[in-house]
């Protein structure tokens, strides 16, 4: 595959991510305007959210019983209106009925990604799927910073509207770019497609991935989650748009991290994730001295993005080769694990920071990836007759 078309499936994944959390930096503002009460503008992200679990498990399957590169298109449509809908809500109902829409068929991510592994041949599988996963960081980092200018020239709404015009516009390249599949075996119908997600948890290279998945997440959901609320008050009280160019310094690191898919396909993803989970550990190190200094946590932020991108693609790179006949339920079912962790991270950050500050958070961030560390090591240490991922 070559790089325009790498890019072309990066920018899906980036604009497709960012329509659910493009509100994150806006709540306040949408909230007066839907008329939703303060101790609910919550919902307006959690919407998005729980569409996107369901879709996980509802539409990621399709993948695997029809043609992806339509699939893609198809979604891109849906995720389109939807944003067209939450843009011109007069209330706080209709606003949630199309952040449901989006958020659902914002797993068009994982359908690309599946698509991407599927048309890449096997000594390139992990670059593809590295360059097309930073598309996701970029829209998750980067709608942080995008949607509050936005948001601040115009209004919220203009957010919801440039999201649907990128995606109906990737709809139409989608289209015209990428080639068809070249399809193999797939499973005889959607029923069974969904029906044999179940079984991927006795698997061992699919367990031990998703609790990794689970806990790096909930460590980079401790960060992204939490970070606003320390920069915020004292010592530093950052307006805004100067806690949005944290985003900035995200993306630095994860960018960095593509090369993993490299590290993969010459057969290293096993001590690659070692490596960058003991890395992520110390970023937290140096996260935490955030009441100090703001230099100490920039680097530690830039290497936690590196660390938790990596560790992503390994475990991709690894799935998907595990599992060539059923890609896109493989990585969907996988990315409940992500989702979880994540909600679990944005819970107990905002819980322990009020409780007992920056530095718990900290040691929260840093506790949950010593717990991916764990899994990681206990299956290195499996007897060497079983197969184990990390040696992959």
């Amino acid at each position: 595959m070559g790089t325009g078309r790498r890019m072309l499936l990066a920018l899906v994944c980036g604009v497709a991510v960012a329509s659910i959390y493009a509100a994150q930096p806006v709540l306040e503002q949408m909230g007066h305007d839907l008329g939703v009460p303060a101790e609910l503008t919550g919902w307006i992200v959690a919407t998005g959210q729980f569409g996107y679990l369901a879709g996980l498990v509802l539409l990621v399957p399709l993948g695997d019983v029809v043609d992806r590169r339509r699939l893609i298109a198809a979604h891109l449509a849906v995720t389109a209106a939807g944003l067209l809908l939450t843009a011109s809500a007069w209330g706080a109902w209709p606003a949630f009925a199309g952040l449901a829409v989006s958020g659902l068929f914002a797993v068009v991510v994982q359908t690309t990604v599946a698509y991407a592994a599927s048309v890449s041949s096997p000594a390139e599988r992990g670059r593809t799927i590295g360059t097309v996963t930073s598309g996701v960081v970029i829209g998750i980092l980067g709608a942080r910073v995008v949607t509050g200018a936005l948001a601040q020239l115009w209004s919220w709404r203009y957010v919801y509207v440039v999201l649907a015009a990128l995606s109906l516009g990737l709809t139409a390249l989608v289209l015209a770019v990428l080639p068809p599949e070249r399809r193999g075996h797939r499973p005889t119908g959607y029923r069974r497609a969904v029906g044999s997600l179940g079984g991927l948890v006795r698997q061992r290279v699919f367990l031990t991935r998703g609790l990794i998945a689970f806990f790096l997440f909930a460590s980079f959901g401790t960060l992204w989650s939490g970070l606003a609320l320390p920069l915020a008050g004292a010592p530093w009280q950052l307006g805004e748009s100067r806690i949005g160019l944290f985003g900035l310094v995200g993306l630095v690191g994860a960018l960095g991290a593509a090369r993993a898919g490299r590290w993969a396909d010459s057969g290293r993803a096993g001590r690659v994730t070692g490596i960058a989970l003991a890395l992520l550990i110390v970023s937290w190190a140096a996260i935490g001295q955030l009441a100090w200094t703001l230099w100490l946590p920039v680097v530690g932020i830039v290497l936690l993005d590196f660390a938790v991108q990596a560790v992503h693609v390994s475990n991709q790179h690894l799935l998907t080769t595990a599992h060539p006949d059923r890609i896109s339920g493989v990585i969907g079912s996988y990315m409940v694990f992500y989702s979880l962790g994540s909600a679990l991270g944005a819970a107990a950050t905002t819980a322990v920071f009020t409780a007992h500050g920056w530095a718990a958070s900290s040691l929260l961030g840093a506790g949950f990836a010593a717990c991916a560390l764990a899994v990681w090591a206990a299956d290195r240490r499996r007897p060497l007759g079983e197969p184990s991922p990390a040696s992959a």
